[in-house]
């Protein structure tokens, strides 16, 4: 054990391993707040829908040799997002479809858009990355983390200042209009706060395994709890729980980041499925 604990204090003396349990757990905390949402909704497809927009969005920047892509890959997943919000509320086209479509599509034309233009030596290996966020989240800058502080700091705030609404919308979307709340601009602000942490989570986990850092803690924390309150507050510590253990694992043994994350959320979500079936639920 104290072998573990030498090995682990020689890491976090290099800044790119404080670097990246910062933007981990940032990243945890806003996916989980989000999460309890979007699975309640039934818009739980829709962070994999727009995780692959972002991979599409990340090859185009490539293909442009932008040294920093996130802005482009921001106003890119962040208008697919509202083209998918907009898009699911058509009756000729249901939601299940418009996110199979855009997914599909921009995941398709992004790894074309690699194979064609890409001048890179290891095109497999930057794909690998792209996709499982193998090495990524290892690589991350100073300016880069701190617009993942900001950006964070900004879901976070948004989601407090809007929490009644969003519990509202997130219920009983009809009794919220029958109030006077217009469900449509909520329903648009959790589109674009989701594309936001899809963006944040594409080098913690990529973009394959974006959908469990988000729907995994709070399936998780329904197993007992049942308020949303409750739920959305177990999820946020469950999250960040996993994503510190997966990443301080993932150091120490050499795996990938991403992978050993989302394990490590599996893991969790059998613990409290058991837990949920000896205890009945808690109410609270």
């Amino acid at each position: 054990m104290g072998e573990i604990f030498d090995k682990l204090s020689l890491y976090l003396q290099f800044p790119f391993v404080r670097y990246a349990l910062i933007v981990g757990v940032l990243i945890a905390l806003c996916s989980s707040l989000l999460g309890v949402t979007l699975v309640l909704k039934r818009f739980s497809f829709i962070g994999d829908g727009l995780s692959h927009v972002a991979f599409g969005a990340m090859a185009i920047a490539s293909v442009l040799k932008m040294t920093n892509d996130m802005p482009l890959v921001l106003l890119i997943t962040v208008i697919c997002a509202i083209l998918l919000l907009r898009t699911g509320q058509n009756t000729k086209i249901k939601g299940d479809a418009a996110v199979a479509m855009i997914s599909v599509g921009a995941l398709a034309i992004g790894y074309l858009l690699l194979n064609l233009f890409s001048t890179s030596g290891n095109l497999s290996g930057d794909v690998c990355t792209t996709l499982f966020g193998s090495t990524s989240i290892l690589t991350l800058s100073q300016d880069e983390v701190w617009l993942c502080v900001v950006l964070s700091i900004i879901v976070v705030a948004v989601f407090i200042l809007f929490y009644n609404k969003i519990f509202s919308v997130t219920f009983d979307e009809s009794f919220a209009r029958a109030t006077g709340t217009n469900a449509g601009v909520y329903n648009l602000l959790i589109a674009i706060v989701i594309a936001v942490i899809i963006v944040l989570a594409m080098n913690l986990v990529g973009s394959l395994l974006i959908s469990a850092l988000v729907i995994f803690p709070a399936l998780s924390a329904m197993r007992i709890f049942k308020s949303f309150k409750s739920v959305t507050l177990c999820s946020a510590v469950l999250s960040v729980f996993c994503t510190l253990a997966g990443m301080i694992i993932s150091i120490l043994s050499g795996t990938p980041v991403g992978s050993t994350i989302v394990a490590a959320d599996i893991a969790a979500f059998l613990i409290f499925y058991i837990i949920g079936m000896f205890s009945g639920g808690s109410k609270k």
